[in-house]
């Protein structure tokens, strides 16, 4: 007796939520980026902030925090309906 084949592609549900998963793990590296940013447009050797820079670091953090929020709220359906589908 043969096998039902398996659907060739996955569903939407859990791919998009794994993609979402992945997005929130790169995160993290996406702030140490952008929060290091300055550092390199800066022409000389010494570290000085500016009223710009300030105004920079809290764009981002606010911006890092809304994106956390969104994946987060992206996440929080349906924890382990994909890992049964695997």
């Amino acid at each position: 007796m043969r096998r039902p084949k398996r659907p060739m592609f996955l569903a939407r549900a859990p791919y998009r939520r794994r993609r979402l998963r992945d997005a929130a793990r790169l995160l993290p590296v996406l702030a140490l980026f952008l929060l290091l940013l300055p550092l390199l447009w800066t022409p000389d050797s010494r570290v000085s902030l500016t009223s710009a820079d300030v105004i920079y670091f809290f764009s981002v953090w606010l911006v890092l925090i809304g994106l956390a929020a969104v994946f987060a709220h992206g996440l929080r359906g349906g924890e382990g309906v994909d890992e049964e589908e695997d």
